[in-house]
């Protein structure tokens, strides 16, 4: 995987990328001594287990052994490949890549996206006292009739695009061109006149988790049309991979769900009440790239659209997505056609808190059975025919019991009938064994298994690159795996790095118990370590080749067998001058 870049340049990307700032963005991270600790992102715990070294830069799992270098967490924790990982990585630390380095193109494009951020940083701002003055009165007043303070208002940077076309030519006196504000989307060119996008709007900024200002969504005062005006994609936004609030997603800490909603002002009133980790798409239904944006945030997402048909129907298409990637979702359901903003002002927080979300299913069955008179055999017989095809997807025995057992009251079905109508078998029937499930090293630690830990504890020393060359050599390690990790870390790649090359869960698990090994080991005394290592090896070597001569010599001719006691001698010679 990690041919495509050459070598120094990876070991640059790794350590510009701050592997405590990197991971402190996704796990709440405490400091140990010249280490970092914390929960593990990749498996449930509740004592800490999960260790970042600094120095080192690299992190590692005690309870389910993952590790590696900051790439294999952003792969990890992100769900990239190899290659889009380091150009997440590197698109944050304003890295070029190596195959872009000398094209100028590729240079004007970033420079750009640089000079949007910055336009619309600016534009933000502007916009923001903007909405202070006399001539933004007006929105001001909306603002606050929706019930917003003027702290929330201040939280979101929330503003005002006056009537007038005012922020291009602040813009242009700024330093920025009319060319890059049309860029950025800021600005509108129609038959050979410029003028500004946004104009009579509350404008609220839409800042990504790492502080950039993408762009811009703008409520329209009045009864122009659209009512919500967002920026179109631009070379450094795009609404697919984006959401509102991101920025204070990241900020929040220990966040269990995320609540979606449909609009801004949705998550700034909730935000206003005190309810954390909310966020809204773009304008757009919900997309898989936001989904798993969502899902690095909370372990679970809960959908918090509008009750109306319109909003039941976002739901339904949201839960395609969020399943669709693996993301745990619930339903929160607001009676009477309620949004999020109108039952938080209307119930209170201590009700909103109250709501229990229900689960995909469980919300499938509720519109479904809105669809059919129930108070008729027919009405009731379709309710479950369309309820078993969505049953079919549930996985887990007691939860499908669960809607059966709700499926069966309201529809006067047996629990067998509808089984069968579901295409699950019951208990009196025959079942086919259930094929074995894989599970990763995130799901279940390595099981224990006979490990050389002589072996793994030398390539740690060896990791350190504080080693004569000549003091460890392949030749001494059996397992090939081993081998080939030793031959690597002595061409002076780290074990960070080795972490992303590997193929399989042998060499996932080796890797991450050198990872282990070298975040508890002390640099002092590398070199006699490494010496009781090679030391303690041979002589397991050297065990094993007796017991395997005194095994088979019974079987062997006379011939052979005089040859082996003679190898038999030698090796006990040795074992002796080792011991």
């Amino acid at each position: 995987m990690a041919g495509r870049y050459p070598a120094p340049w990876l070991e640059e990307l790794r350590a510009r990328a701050d592997i405590v700032k990197v991971i402190g963005s996704y796990v709440t991270l405490k400091k140990n001594g010249h280490r970092y600790v914390g929960l593990c992102p990749f498996h449930n715990e509740t004592a800490p287990s999960f260790s970042v070294d600094g120095q080192k830069q690299v992190y590692h799992c005690f309870g389910c052994k993952a590790g590696g270098s900051v790439i294999q967490f952003v792969m990890d924790i992100e769900r990239l490949s190899f290659q889009e990982a380091v150009a997440f990585l590197a698109d944050q630390l304003h890295m070029p890549l190596p195959e872009m380095q000398n094209d100028p193109a590729y240079e004007r494009k970033r420079s750009l996206k640089e000079r949007i951020y910055l336009a619309n940083k600016t534009a933000a701002k502007i916009y923001h006292q903007q909405l202070w003055k006399p001539e933004g009165a007006h929105i001001l007043e909306y603002l606050q009739k929706r019930g917003l303070s003027d702290s929330v208002i201040r939280r979101f940077g929330i503003g005002a695009a006056l009537p007038s076309a005012t922020v291009g030519r602040q813009l242009t006196k700024e330093g920025f061109t009319e060319e890059e504000l049309i860029q950025a989307g800021l600005m509108l060119n129609r038959e050979g006149r410029t003028f500004d996008m946004f104009r009579n709007r509350a404008m609220f900024p839409i800042i990504d988790a790492y502080g950039n200002v993408l762009g811009f969504g703008g409520r329209a005062m009045g009864d122009v049309m659209p009512k919500y005006l967002n920026t179109s994609d631009t070379p450094a936004f795009n609404k697919r991979y984006n959401v509102f609030a991101a920025n204070l997603l990241r900020k929040a800490r220990g966040l269990t769900r995320v609540i979606l909603v449909e609009g801004y002002m949705d998550v700034v009133a909730l935000s206003q009440f005190g309810i954390e980790g909310v966020a809204a798409t773009l304008g757009t239904a919900l997309t898989p790239d936001q989904a798993r944006l969502l899902h690095r945030f909370a372990p679970e997402v809960h959908i918090a659209y509008d009750g109306d048909r319109a909003g039941q129907k976002a739901i339904l298409r949201g839960l395609e997505v969020l399943e669709a990637e693996n993301v745990p979702v619930k339903v929160l359901d607001f009676p009477g056609g309620l949004d999020p903003d109108e039952y938080i002002r209307q119930e209170g927080v201590e009700a909103f808190m109250a709501l229990k979300p229900i689960s995909g299913v469980q919300y499938r069955m509720l519109r479904q059975k809105e669809q059919h008179d129930m108070s008729t055999e027919e009405g009731r017989t379709e309710y479950a025919k369309a309820c078993a095809v969505f049953l079919r997807n549930v996985k887990e025995p007691v939860e499908l019991e669960n809607h059966v057992k709700r499926l069966s009251l309201e529809t006067g079905f047996t629990r067998e009938v509808l089984m069968r109508q579901i295409g699950v078998t019951t208990a009196a029937e025959p079942q086919k064994p259930a094929a074995p499930r894989r599970e990763g090293f995130r799901q279940k630690a390595r099981e224990a298994a006979v490990v050389d830990w002589n072996a793994r504890t030398l390539l740690a020393v060896l990791a350190t690159g504080r080693l004569p060359r000549d003091i460890v050599s392949p030749e001494e390690f059996e397992d090939p795996v081993l081998r080939s990790l030793c031959e690597s870390l002595a061409n002076g790649e780290s074990a960070a790095g080795l972490m992303e090359q590997q193929v399989d869960e042998a060499g996932r698990a080796a890797v991450g118990d050198i990872l282990s090994i070298s975040t508890e080991m002390d640099d002092d005394g590398l070199m006699k370590m490494a010496q009781d290592c090679v030391k303690k090896m041979r002589i397991s070597r050297l065990e094993r080749e007796l017991d395997a001569i005194q095994k088979n010599l019974p079987n062997l001719p006379n011939d052979e067998r005089a040859q082996e006691t003679q190898r038999a001698f030698a090796l006990m010679k040795q074992l002796s001058d080792l011991k």
